[in-house]
């Protein structure tokens, strides 16, 4: 059996923890049913991204994105269970099949067990925001600890871990920072970022996504999401498709566009454009953070362990 995980080309912690998860919560998987694919973690229940032949074993997975695919063959789809009650019903499986992301379970590895606190706030954001964004300076100016979602996945879970409040606008920032028992706070940086797939996975835990809205922090950020910036909106491509008023130009604006010609002046161009996401995420890490209950969580994954207690009495 083998893990199907979407890869991102610049790395994104929330799928790539599936290289090493599933071997911790059905060890000796990969040695049977080498005919069978293990859809887990992700929001990949997608028609583009699943091959078509083939049986697949779905564990937790999540709907989100473009169309599902054919899943009314039961002989080449075995779905145990999915991220969420929203996924449940698109797929057509009953509500209760919806249980909860099995990112959760990684919270019970022993080698993430017990370990200290090193940073009082940090911030996860999307990928996206990542590649494009001015972030890691934004939250030294804002005071909170940055956590590249980029990373080696069980370096960034452990940070997150190590972390007295999470600010996520990564999804698995929130979802790992609840398993680990850190309050969180929900943000976004624009429509981009997917409400179904929080809405689902919060339904489980019984929170309600209600993200702050952190405003866009560079240009490149706006093209790579396809939106506003400084009263300029962006497609994908890079076009400007609505130019600010020309009586919006104020002389703070026009000061800043001649620093950022100057190139040792560049990121202080940068830092004065990003002033608004600089303050709205310094405001969000002072809002108040959401936590699943004790019992909630703890429901939720004993019906997770015993999904997977029927699936290696089935498989391995």
């Amino acid at each position: 059996m083998k893990p199907y995980y979407w890869e991102s080309e610049h790395g994104n912690f929330g799928d790539d923890l599936n290289l090493w998860l599933w071997d911790f919560l059905l060890p000796g998987f990969r040695e049977v049913h080498s005919d069978v694919l293990l859809v887990g973690v992700g929001t990949v229940l997608n028609r583009a991204l699943l091959p078509e032949e083939g049986r697949k074993l779905v564990l937790g997975s999540g709907f989100g994105y473009g169309s599902l695919p054919d899943m009314q063959d039961r002989s080449l789809w075995d779905i145990r269970c999915v991220r969420g009650p929203l996924t449940a019903e698109k797929v057509g499986v009953p509500v209760d099949l919806g249980v909860i992301d099995p990112a959760v379970l990684v919270a019970d590895m022993p080698e993430f067990a017990s370990l200290p606190k090193r940073y009082k706030q940090s911030f996860v954001p999307h990928w996206e925001s990542a590649v494009a964004g001015l972030w890691p300076v934004i939250c030294a100016m804002a005071g909170l600890h940055y956590i590249d979602p980029r990373g080696e996945a069980k370096d960034v879970i452990r940070q997150i871990a190590q972390s007295e409040l999470i600010v996520a606008e990564s999804m698995h920032g929130a979802i790992l920072a609840d398993a680990f028992r850190v309050p969180w706070v929900a943000v976004s940086t624009s429509d981009s970022i997917n409400s179904f797939k929080w809405r689902d996975w919060a339904s489980t835990v019984g929170v309600e996504h209600k993200p702050r809205r952190i405003p866009i922090s560079t240009r490149a950020e706006a093209i790579i999401k396809g939106a506003r910036f400084w009263g300029v909106d962006y497609d994908r491509q890079g076009v400007a498709a609505v130019a600010v008023a020309p009586e919006r130009v104020e002389e703070g604006d026009v000061a800043v566009a001649q620093m950022a010609h100057k190139p040792g002046l560049r990121l202080a161009a940068k830092q004065v454009l990003a002033a608004p996401s600089t303050l709205a995420l310094w405001q969000a890490s002072r809002a108040r953070p959401q936590l699943s209950t004790d019992a909630r969580l703890s429901e939720r994954k004993a019906r997770l362990y015993d999904v997977l207690e029927g699936v290696r009495r089935d498989y391995l």
